[in-house]
């Protein structure tokens, strides 16, 4: 090497101009939003498209994402499920939402939510209801009843499960009340 020859320095993400090589820019961008929190691969896409990552960039990257195990829809979807669950009491049909609206895939959603157990659902669903009921005492009867009901719907709980555990509760308590039927869904 002569005195006059430049020193290569390696790649321009080695030099740290990371704006100059677009698989650097779209990695970099990827591993800060996963460091903040878990994301779809679908979430991470959309972030590189928003700062005009060119889509041919974006899929090599996410792919190698995948390959490496460092982006996983199905461990992000089981993850999802089993928080909101335990921690928003959420049914399985709040719960399928929420992963669609991430661009989970919907074989993926669906083995996500079937992991949830009827049995954990219905207990989840009645722990709600009773709280509600329990929060609503001195209220006409009524007008607690729809209040249980409003919060197992909002959760993503059928209009059926609903309907059963308030009766239950209900009754539990020793009140002999007429709940309506709810409408067929």
């Amino acid at each position: 090497m002569s005195d006059g020859e430049p020193i290569d320095a390696g790649p321009p993400a080695a030099q740290g101009r990371s704006g100059d090589d677009p698989e650097a820019k779209a990695r970099g961008i990827c591993l800060r939003l996963l460091t903040m929190a878990p994301r779809t691969r679908a979430q991470l896409a959309q972030a590189l498209d928003k700062r005009d990552i060119a889509p041919e960039v974006a899929e090599s990257v996410l792919g190698r994402f995948s390959e490496a195990g460092i982006i996983d829809d199905a461990a992000f979807a089981a993850a999802w499920v089993d928080s909101r669950h335990a921690g928003r009491g959420l049914g399985r049909r709040a719960l399928a939402a929420e992963l669609r609206r991430r661009g989970v895939a919907e074989d993926t959603v669906r083995d996500a939510v079937e992991e949830l157990g009827p049995e954990q659902e219905e207990a989840t669903a009645r722990r709600l209801a009773r709280r509600k009921l329990d929060a609503t005492r001195g209220k006409e009867p009524a007008t607690r009843i729809r209040r249980a009901m409003g919060v197992l719907a909002r959760k993503g709980y059928s209009a059926g499960l609903a309907h059963r555990l308030v009766r239950e509760e209900i009754e539990a308590e020793g009140l002999d009340i007429e709940i309506p039927a709810p409408d067929p869904e």
